[in-house]
């Protein structure tokens, strides 16, 4: 599949503070357009694009996280997980190690934002993953929306994965989540960062919570399945305006 300039779009999709999406389009952006503007998403591709499947990239993973501080996202051909932390962008690849990446990569999704903390919170101890979505829905006094998250601090357990590089004609993305190569960690010091997708953006971002996450010795990351929060874990959150996406199908 071959994708141009000439057939991507620039989608605006604001969402009130009612949590009501706007949606415009607009001429993609240039390269050499300013980064997103504070307080939003910018992204590349959507959810919906993976689900489809189609895993080709869309554009160059620096259109995406231009001016952006955390992120998570993938590359072309789903090539490992995509983590942004502190403005650097990593490639986790199936050996589960870390890797400073070129942004001259393609992807088919990423998403990526300055992130801002608006609040933030001791999260308490033994917590689960599973159970951090209400604690940011609180936070953000929305169940809507997209939030970005980002929780430092050591975590008890910790498990994360990536996905092999795939082939066309592409294998729907359960499938190629079913041969995923899982990393389990225990007592590391570790930031994950990430969006919680309310259901008037579903398709545009990930279901509910979405993180990706390296260990503060950066020796292990990726997609992070499931954690259990020790005693210093603090979470953060961002209410973000809306997203941006710069390039689609």
């Amino acid at each position: 599949m071959t994708h141009t300039s000439t057939g991507r779009r620039l989608a605006i999709i604001a969402t009130t503070l009612a949590a009501i999406a706007l949606v415009a389009s607009v001429p993609l952006a240039t390269a050499d357009d300013a980064p997103t503007p504070a307080g939003w998403v910018s992204q590349i591709g959507t959810f919906d694009y993976l689900v489809q499947p189609d895993y080709d990239g869309l554009a160059p993973v620096r259109d995406g996280v231009r001016g952006a501080t955390i992120g998570l996202g993938t590359f072309d051909r789903l090539d490992g997980e995509l983590v942004l932390i502190g403005g650097t962008t990593y490639r986790v690849g199936i050996d589960g190690i870390p890797r400073v990446v070129s942004t001259s990569r393609t992807t088919p999704w990423v998403e990526a934002v300055r992130f801002t903390p608006q609040a933030s919170m001791r999260v308490p101890a033994g917590t689960e993953c599973s159970a951090l979505a209400p604690l940011i829905d609180d936070l953000a006094g929305t169940t809507g929306g997209m939030v970005a998250a980002r929780l430092i601090g050591t975590f008890d357990v910790l498990t994360a994965r990536s996905v092999p590089a795939q082939s066309q004609p592409y294998l729907p993305l359960a499938e190629v989540v079913a041969t995923q190569t899982v990393f389990p960690l225990t007592d590391v010091s570790a930031t994950l960062v990430g969006f919680r997708t309310g259901p008037d953006l579903m398709g545009v971002g990930a279901p509910g919570l979405h993180l990706h996450g390296l260990t503060k010795a950066r020796d292990a990351g990726g997609h992070i399945l499931g954690c259990t929060v020790g005693t210093d874990v603090r979470l953060s959150i961002q209410r973000t305006l809306g997203v941006r996406i710069l390039a689609g199908p």
